[in-house]
Order: C-alpha cells, then structure tokens, then sequence
C-alpha cells in the first residue's frame, strides 16, 4: 500500500488560526477590526496630527459648517463650534479622553476583575454561594446608574469617572470568570486532573483557564462598549470631563446650545461615539461567532 501524503492544506490549523480564519471570512466584523485598528492609531497620534490646540478660539470662524457646506471652508474641516474651535483637531485630542480612557478602565477593571474571579471561582461552599448573592445584588444596578452614584460621591472630573465607571464594571467580570471558573470546575475532566496529582494552580491555570479564555474576551469587548457610553454619557451629564473639555460626550453637551443653528457641533462627536461602539460591538459579535466552533 502507498503512504499518504499529508500536504500542508492539510493539516489541523492550530485553534487562533482557525479563530482568526471565521473571524477574517466574516465582513462586518473584519470592518470592525480595521475600524477599532484606526482609533488606537488616533487615539495614540491624534495631538500629533491636529491641526489646531482644542482649546484654541477663534471669533472670526464662529459657527462655521463642515468643509462640504458652501459655507464651509478647508481649513476647518469639520467646521467650529460657537467660540471658533476646530471640531476636528477636539475630535483627534478627545479620542483618547473617551476612547483611550475607556480601554485604560476595562483593562484595570478586568485584571481585578480576573483576580478575584479566578480566587472566588476555585471556592467551594458557603464562601463562594455568599459571592455570588453578593454579585447579583450589585449587577442588577445598570453600569451607567452606579457609575453616577459614584460621580455624585467623589465630585465630577475625569480622574473620578475612571474610578466611577471601573467601579461599574469590575462586578460584570467578577461575576462572569467567577461562574465560568465554577462551572468548569464541576467538570470530569478537572477530576482526572487531580487524580493525576496536579495542584490547584495547575488545574485552574493549564485545565480551567484554556476554557475560560473566551469568556474573559467577549466580556472585554462588552465593556469597551459599555465603558465608552458611559464616559460620555457622564460627560454629557455634567458629571465627566469639565469644559473645556473635547471628550466626546461633553462636546455634544456643549454643543446642544446650538442644535438648531449648528447641528454638526452636536452630530459630529455623537456619531463619532456611535462609531466606536459599532465597531466594538461588531468584534464582539465576529468573536462570539469564531469562538463557537471551538467552545463545540
């Protein structure tokens, strides 16, 4: 009998390549990608490129409409706001006073997040059941209404909406690597690994985490979104970044004034949120759906 040749095609593709294969054939969350791709790169170099400081006025282009109005002009592109600023250079210095701060405030909240998770999760017993009841109580309270809870006690101001709104969110990743831990934990399988002499350390870190590892990633990507929305809604509120401020939610409250003579002081920084969002929802969803095959 002749051997078998095994050609490269195929060969079982290792679980990120087949995860980065579904993910890649899906469109729209590839968009998402390419479009998360382009804030990192403004939020980091967005300053570097404005054409103007954020703060800079200037009253003789007050309220002056986008470049594509026959009003506008080129050199404000996205056209000014009532003290004469340039939307777009606020727009490029505001990625990442909502943007970035909200990537800072997800990362903080799911290394906590992921430590005592990961610790409650290994519990047994009334311990862990107490925790549990303890996480429900305070997710049933919305993100956005904790975070303003927060707000109203330690005074608005950015450095107070980091830790209010990583206060909101560290409880859905407890909650999350804590159930899934638990529920992995149950498992044959761990059993089999200790009676093949592992510790606990080996067994949560080489049994339980490789399973929980797609948790951990779709949470992240629901509190980007999660973490955005409420930075510029607290923004909006009053209760975030102070004026001058260009984060994106303070920028729309600032523009409210002028909704009806300058519409695009208000629209502009909205669907710039609105964007983002999308574009974090849309890797979430492409995520969910490449990790499937592998979670059957």
């Amino acid at each position: 009998m002749q051997p078998v040749k095994v050609y490269q095609e195929d060969r079982i593709a290792s679980p990120a390549k087949r995860v980065w294969i579904t993910f890649s054939a899906n469109p729209f969350a590839l968009a998402g990608l390419w479009s998360i791709s382009l804030l990192l790169l403004l939020t980091l170099f967005g300053p570097m490129i404005a054409p103007f400081a954020p703060e800079t006025q200037d009253p003789r282009a007050l309220l002056l409409p986008p470049s594509w109005d026959p009003s506008g002009t080129v050199t404000h592109f996205l056209g000014t706001d009532d003290l004469g600023r340039d939307i777009f250079s606020r727009l490029l210095y505001g990625a990442h006073l909502t943007f970035g701060m909200a990537l800072l405030i997800v990362i903080t909240a799911l290394i906590i997040g992921f430590i005592i998770g990961s610790l409650s999760g290994m519990m047994r017993g009334l311990k862990s059941s107490i925790l549990a009841h303890l996480l429900d109580s305070l997710l049933s309270i919305p993100s956005l209404l904790m975070a303003i809870l927060v707000v109203a006690v330690m005074g608005p101001g950015l450095e107070n909406v980091f830790w209010a709104v990583g206060i909101a969110l560290t409880p859905q990743f407890v909650r999350s690597i804590h159930h899934s831990v638990h529920e992995e934990l149950q498992k044959e399988y761990v059993t089999a690994a200790r009676l093949d002499g592992a510790n606990s350390l080996q067994v949560f870190w080489y049994v339980i985490m490789p399973n929980v590892w797609e948790v951990v990633i779709i949470q992240t990507t629901l509190a980007i979104s999660a973490a955005i929305l409420d930075i510029a809604a607290l923004g909006f509120l009053n209760l975030g970044a102070q004026a001058p401020s260009p984060e994106w939610g303070a920028m729309v409250a600032q523009g409210m004034d002028n909704l009806l003579t300058a519409p695009w002081a208000v629209t502009i920084p909205g669907l710039a949120i609105l964007f983002s969002v999308l574009a974090i929802n849309l890797v979430g969803d492409g995520l969910r759906s490449a990790l499937a095959p592998i979670r059957n």
